[in-house]
């Protein structure tokens, strides 16, 4: 695997589980046992209801594009090959919203509401970053 050059995230005992689902193509996040909310960023305490039972469970890795921008400077050097490209908060079907690019198609078809699926980006042996692209016809249903 060639060297990984642009920063990666900072794993730590909350997100553990989150980046270890990713490794294996899958999307997981925390749900309250209590109060059933499915919660992103993953957290000792539910935001909802205050209760500290938890499980994790695993997405469909499907939702839509809540927001984005299109970047046409690189804030960082190694970004500097990818202009323009997609940073974007995408809304899973279960509830979370998570910050991520959209991968592809061009910058400038992507749109608010457009419905996309997770892909799967192996960056280093030990962290894989879910992005996302359109959505296929097929895999709404």
């Amino acid at each position: 695997m060639a060297t990984y050059l642009k920063p990666l995230p900072k794993l730590n005992g909350d997100s553990s589980s989150f980046w270890e689902g990713c490794r294996q193509h899958e999307l997981r996040f925390q749900q309250c046992a209590a109060c059933g909310h499915v919660r992103w960023p993953p957290a000792f305490l539910c935001p909802q209801c205050h209760a500290t039972e938890v499980q994790w469970i695993a997405s469909r890795g499907v939702g839509q594009v809540y927001t984005f921008a299109v970047y046409h400077t690189a804030f960082h050097p190694a970004f500097a090959t990818d202009l323009p490209y997609v940073v974007a908060v995408v809304a899973l079907d279960e509830g979370p919203h998570l910050l991520t690019n959209v991968v592809g198609c061009p910058p400038d078809a992507v749109y608010c509401e457009m419905p996309v699926e997770v892909v799967w980006e192996e960056v280093t042996e030990t962290i894989t970053l879910p992005r996302f692209r359109p959505l296929s016809t097929s895999s709404r249903w």
